[in-house]
Parts: C-alpha cells; structure tokens; sequence
C-alpha cells in the first residue's frame, strides 16, 4: 500500500489528484490550510492534516503525523500555488513575495521535512508547474507567477538530480486551462478556451491521471522532467 500526502488538496485540482490517488488504492493525506473542512474528513477521515506551509515549522509536523498514521511516505505531490492575473506594472512587491513564498519557498520547505521519509521509501515527488513555462516566452497574463512557476521548475530539476542516487524521482506537471469550480475566472472564459489547438479545456480527470502516472513505478525511469497537460496551450 501506498501512502501519498497531498497539499493544496481542499480544493480544485489538488482534491482531484487526492481523489485519483485514493482510487488507485492509495493511503491519502490531505491538506488544508484554513479551519474550514469543505467535506475532506467525510472523504479521507482520519488523514486530514491543517498545515500552512509558508514556513518549516508546519511541514515537519506534518511528517511526523502522516508517518504516525501510516508508517511511511511514498508521494508527495505538492498541489500549492496562488495565482495573480496582472501585469508587472500592476504587481506589487507584496505581490511577488507571495506568489514566491506561495509556489516556490513553499516547495523548497515541504522538501526538506519530507525528504527522510521519501528517500526511506524511494518515493515520488509532484509538483505544479504552469503550461508554457519552459519556453521563457514574455508573458502579459500572469508574468509574476509564471516568474515562481519557473524558478520551481529550476528547483524541481536541481532536486531530481540531487536525490535519483536515493532512487527518488522528481518531476513537475504543468496544466493549461482546466474549468472547476475553484479556478480563477480567466480560466473560465470561453474566449480564451476557444484559442486552446485542441478546441477544448482540459479537465481535472487529466491532471489528476497525468499526476497518478508521474507518481508511478511506470514512469519509474522519468525524472526532472515537466509535463504540460494543456491541450496544446502555451505550445
């Protein structure tokens, strides 16, 4: 049996891949970072974790509570990232710290609580990138978050090539437009879906198998590699 902790997962596609997970058969931890449950113990009881992972503290304590329950840590996919629609004249300093903090610091932390425990196990790491973010290509959208999911997509690799002698694999997906519930509203303009080559969004089913694979032994020879699940987006 497995066991998987999956961050940012009280919502949108971190729920979808915690879901898949659990399908396949997996132990599945989730995350959430405000009191709020939205339904997660109903779902996943007894492995709902509260957990805000700005600083170390949080992280190791997680840990230690996932290995409690389940004696070990196979995956970590680390869902985690806030998301701002500006331009840069537009972005704050506070705003560039958070999307930072947000979707690469975050990441650096939750490695370094989990990395024991995964090398233990020669486990998998998942992390979130964003579609179109290897091609450097200026961007008017998001550039400020797209200047996080870059410098993660650095780390990711750095990463993977520092743990491959432990037999730990670390990879990245990148989603494009992906409706649900929770995305943000430019993701739901069918304006901007009907520019996707394929002629339609993705949906959460796609990140959340493109994840289960990534975090498989069928991708067992795959590391350091990021993997755009966008349709075409981005190309």
């Amino acid at each position: 049996m497995r066991v998987a902790l999956v961050t940012g997962s009280a919502r949108g596609l971190g729920r979808g891949v915690a879901r898949e997970l659990k399908a396949r058969g997996a132990h599945v931890h989730v995350v959430r970072r405000s009191p709020a449950d939205r339904g997660l113990e109903g779902e996943f009881p007894g492995r709902v974790h509260q957990a805000d992972l700005a600083g170390p503290e949080d992280g190791e304590r997680l840990v230690q509570e996932v290995v409690k329950a389940d004696g070990q840590l196979d995956i970590v996919v680390h869902a985690v990232g806030p998301y701002l629609l500006a331009p840069l004249s537009e972005t704050s300093a506070a705003d560039l710290r958070r999307l930072v903090a947000g979707n690469f610091e975050s990441a650096f932390y939750l490695t370094q609580a989990t990395r024991a425990a995964v090398r233990s196990t020669t486990g998998a790491y998942v992390f979130f990138g964003c579609s179109g973010v290897e091609s450097l290509r200026a961007r008017k959208d998001a550039p400020a978050y797209v200047v996080a999911k870059t410098a993660l997509l650095a780390y990711v690799r750095s990463l993977a090539l520092e743990e491959a002698p432990f037999g730990v694999r670390a990879n990245m997906v990148s989603p494009g437009v992906i409706p649900h519930e929770d995305a943000s509203d430019d993701t739901l303009d069918p304006e901007l879906q009907g520019r996707i080559p394929m002629g339609a969004p993705g949906r959460v089913e796609d990140i959340a198998r493109a994840v289960c694979w990534l975090a498989s032994d069928e991708a067992g020879h795959v590391t350091g590699q990021n993997l755009d699940v966008a349709g075409g987006w981005m190309m």
